[in-house]
């Protein structure tokens, strides 16, 4: 019942506030300033003025939230722009998170398109609106201000020439009267003659008629006069305060107008940003961890199996000089394995000093990698080439229908001569072919490479497992000079080549007492030598992090393959520092093929590691 009493009271409520609108809305049609404000012209003009003000304080904050929002459209699109991901972070856009934060991205710089729609909207629409309505405002008010002023000035003017009228007959009256009352006395006076008494009558004559005259200009004055204040009053003047009525009225629609214009440029754009919003959500969505688990599987899976045990190795049947060589060469595992496990996929081995007991035929590219993938795990190897051939063959056809074409509009020329001479696509064509051929060459080359990295078995153990196999299955000794003995399972000793090189420990020598310089150098079986180029010691799996700089001391001429020159007080980045063999290698950017990496004497650079 309360409910029902307090809904009856509000739409009572609700219907005299509408009444009450209606009525004043009414009763504001049969009003004007002209009829009830005829007397309070200088505060009408003083009303307008700030009104106008008003008009012009609105457009200056119009200004201001313009300059706002293209502020921020304008640091959206630079946030936008400072997060794109690089190019060296393009390998990661498979994943959902990354794909994801692009999309984030785009959304965020379309948000950033609105706010400029809605300042240039703003600025062409609205602002330039307002600016125009307060400068006509202005003109017309200034006007009307001018015709009024005119209107009183007249006014006063005649009221000024009453005030005289009125005075001079008051003065012409006085002066009548007297005139009359000399006269009297006088015509009274016996002692005066007669000529004096007809000249008292003669000035009050005179002065009767000046009197007359000056009433009836008088009255000739008050007339206009009543008849310019009436028609001032009742004409002139409220159409002036009319004019400025509807000047007044011609802002505050003006105003009204331009705030719900600004609200509905703001309104046009809620529908594309509200999508913008719903494709950010739905980039969030997008987000699936259990596939971007899959792709790092997919992307870093090896295919190796992880070691197996190390075998023990009973030193009471070994002689003295294998035990020593088993204690070297399972520290010289264990150094290796650190450095294989605990820099992540930045590793890079070196391969031999200098190469001299194996030359690494595919150099580094721009991108770090060898032509046939030879540095990459067996399964990620499989994929580069499988996607390879995949772009070669698109390739092929693409380029086999441009030929197609060719041949077409060839045969079509030699046809019908008149469009177009057949020579002219001779040379296209055989353009063409030339492409064609060469793409088939690379296909049959990378196919080859398939096949081959697709016979060669996987390996049941990682890289750090073989190099674990070799030195527990060869040992390797290290003598002063440089040179190795192997000692196989069948006692069988195999002449070293690193016998023939100088014992000197010089940095031009580069052999010193390296554990890790001279991998691989021994001259066993074919197999020995397979396994100590292309299994024990594998080339770089990604190009390595620099760990400093060095400035070279002195000039360095590099006279053995492997070892790069450089000129004195030349920079360059450290990325394997030295292991005791006297040389450290290090990096210089490459226009041709991007890096330059090689030997220097560790005693002719003074080096800089960073922290």
């Amino acid at each position: 019942m309360l409910a029902l009493l307090a809904g009856g009271s509000s739409r009572t409520s609700s219907s005299n506030k509408l009444a009450e609108s209606e009525n004043a809305a009414q009763n504001s049609n049969n009003m004007s300033w002209g009829n009830e404000l005829w007397d309070q012209n200088e505060n009408l003009a003083i009303h307008t003025n700030r009104g106008i003000d008003a008009l012009d304080k609105y457009a200056n904050f119009l200004r201001d939230r313009v300059a706002i929002e293209t502020e921020y459209a304008g640091k959206l699109r630079r946030l936008v722009k400072n997060y794109q991901p690089k190019k060296k972070e393009e390998e990661d856009n498979e994943f959902t998170s990354m794909q994801a934060f692009r999309n984030l991205l785009k959304e965020v710089g379309d948000l950033a398109g609105q706010r400029e729609v809605v300042s240039e909207s703003l600025q062409l629409q609205i602002i330039a609106g307002v600016t125009l309505l307060s400068k006509t405002l202005r003109e017309e008010r200034k006007k009307c201000l001018s015709d009024g002023a005119s209107l009183q000035q007249n006014l006063t003017t005649q009221l000024s020439s009453l005030d005289r009228a009125k005075r001079n007959y008051e003065k012409a009256y006085r002066d009548s009267e007297k005139a009359v009352d000399s006269y009297k006395r006088a015509d009274m006076d016996l002692n005066l003659s007669r000529a004096e008494v007809e000249r008292y009558k003669n000035v009050m004559t005179s002065k009767i008629q000046q009197s007359d005259d000056a009433k009836n200009e008088y009255a000739n004055q008050l007339q206009k006069t009543n008849n310019l204040q009436q028609q001032h009053y009742s004409m002139l003047l409220p159409a002036v305060l009319n004019r400025l009525q509807e000047l007044d009225e011609k802002r505050t629609r003006g105003f009204r107008e331009f705030i719900v214009g600004a609200a509905d440029v703001e309104s046009s754009v809620a529908p594309i940003i509200a999508r913008c919003m719903e494709g950010i959500v739905k980039a969030g969505e997008s987000i699936n961890e259990k596939e971007d688990t899959f792709k790092v599987i997919e992307r870093y899976q090896s295919g190796f199996t992880p070691p197996r045990d190390i075998p023990f190795e009973d030193l009471s049947k070994c002689d003295p000089d294998s035990v020593q060589d088993s204690h070297y060469s399972n520290s010289t595992s264990n150094h290796l394995t650190m450095r294989g496990t605990m820099s992540a996929n930045k590793l890079k081995k070196r391969v031999g000093i200098f190469n001299i007991f194996g030359s690494n035929k595919n150099s580094l590219t721009a991108d770090g990698q060898k032509e046939d993938f030879s540095d990459l795990p067996p399964n990620q190897r499989r994929k580069k080439l499988q996607a390879k051939i995949a772009e070669l063959q698109q390739k092929i056809a693409q380029e086999t229908n441009a030929r197609d074409g060719l041949m077409k509009m060839k045969i079509v020329y030699e046809a019908n001569s008149s469009l177009g001479n057949p020579m002219t696509v001779e040379g296209q064509l055989n353009e063409s072919e030339h492409k064609l051929e060469k793409l088939k060459v690379d296909l049959k080359k990378y196919q080859g490479f398939l096949e081959k990295a697709s016979q060669v078995p996987v390996a049941t153990s990682s890289p750090q497992a073989n190099r674990n196999q070799l030195q527990n299955g060869h040992r390797t000794s290290r003598h002063s000079n440089g040179s190795a003995d192997d000692h196989h399972d069948d006692g069988d000793d195999q002449p070293d080549d690193a016998g023939s090189l100088s014992s000197s420990a010089s940095p031009e020598s580069g052999l010193g007492t390296s554990h890790t310089s001279l991998p691989g150098s021994g001259q066993g079986s074919a197999n020995e030598n397979a396994i100590g180029e292309d299994t024990y010691y594998e080339t770089e799996v990604e190009t390595l992090n620099p760990l400093g700089t060095c400035k070279a001391l002195y000039p360095f001429e590099a006279s053995s393959e492997g070892s790069i020159p450089m000129n004195e007080g030349e920079e360059l980045q450290v990325i394997e520092i030295d292991q005791g063999d006297g040389w450290t290698r290090v990096r210089r950017a490459n226009n041709s093929n991007g890096w330059d990496e090689g030997f220097v004497p560790t005693s002719y650079i003074e080096c800089t590691l960073y922290a």
